[in-house]
């Protein structure tokens, strides 16, 4: 089979050291070409290959690439152009835990990202771990979303590039996220996603009650929006990509015919197809055939 390995470096990235010829024929795998995909400094580049399997070669891949300066990704040359992206939020497409932020405002930051990391690290279950931390908000001013939205969040570089070319190219893209949709609204509509799913923040005269609107969205409620978009715009999950970076996200990334850890936790990264660890989202473009001239930017 015909496969296709994208190599994709940060600007002023250091020295490449591995010999790709010899690992690919570790493996029995032969390179037939290469294509430049960018024309600046992410130095980003397809190697096209033949092999009899994809999971032979990614083995051998692995232990080659790790501490490599740069993102990587194999992959079946057919098909990798995805027709629908599900994204997360928070870490993902924007800078911050959302939830996070809005604690810093009670003055419990400290308490609550503790929670955050170890449920982001699959050490706790989803759906208790937002139970708790937002039971510890309670009585906390609505007007604080808007403040932490405007002083906090910002896109990660690259997302609005990312999602805006690829729907330009025809792919639906939706933003799923474990957090809040006072967020989600937001961002989606300023990176450009078609549309979010995401948890309900409840209020009352002004006040968070301390309560989130069940049924949670959580790891399982991710997976089935994945499905349920794929079904909607009659494609199968293998046109699917799936980005995150945390324990909820991991069926999703299961599930999609790519799934990519973007700056993920540890059990995430060892699941994923691909990471994004160096570059920005846009590697993400370059793992599906994309060239910088097709990037849709302003």
């Amino acid at each position: 089979m015909d496969l296709v390995l994208t190599l994709v470096a940060p600007p002023n990235a250091g020295a490449f050291s591995v010999n790709l010829r010899e690992v690919f024929a570790s493996v029995g795998a032969r390179g037939k070409d290469s294509r430049k995909l960018d024309a600046g400094e992410a130095a980003a580049t397809d190697l096209v290959l033949e092999a009899d399997s994809l999971l032979t070669v990614r083995a051998a891949l692995v232990p080659a690439m790790a501490g490599q300066p740069l993102d990587w990704c194999l992959q079946p040359l057919a098909g990798r152009k995805k027709r629908l992206l599900i994204a997360d939020m928070d870490s993902t497409i924007i800078n911050v835990e959302c939830l996070d932020e809005i604690a810093d405002y009670a003055g419990l930051k400290a308490e609550i990202s503790a929670i955050t990391e170890r449920a982001m690290r699959g050490e706790l279950p989803f759906e208790a771990a937002l139970r708790q931390r937002v039971a510890m908000l309670k009585g906390l001013p609505v007007a604080v979303l808007e403040q932490a939205y405007d002083e906090r969040v910002r896109l990660n570089p690259g997302a609005r590039t990312l999602v805006r070319t690829m729907a330009a190219n025809g792919a639906r893209c939706v933003l799923v996220s474990g957090g809040f949709n006072f967020f989600t609204a937001r961002v989606a509509a300023e990176a450009g996603f078609h549309a979010d799913r995401a948890n309900w923040l409840q209020s009352e005269a002004g006040l968070l009650t301390g309560t989130v609107g069940e049924p949670i969205l959580g790891r399982e409620a991710k997976v089935r929006a994945l499905e349920e978009e794929a079904l909607a715009i009659g494609t199968p999950l293998a046109a699917a990509v799936a980005i995150g970076d945390g324990a909820n996200d991991l069926a999703m990334i299961d599930a999609a015919g790519l799934g990519v850890a973007y700056r993920a936790k540890p059990v995430v990264a060892a699941a994923a197809d691909a990471r994004i660890d160096h570059a920005d989202l846009t590697a993400l473009l370059y793992f599906q055939g994309y060239q910088q001239s097709d990037f849709v930017i302003d």
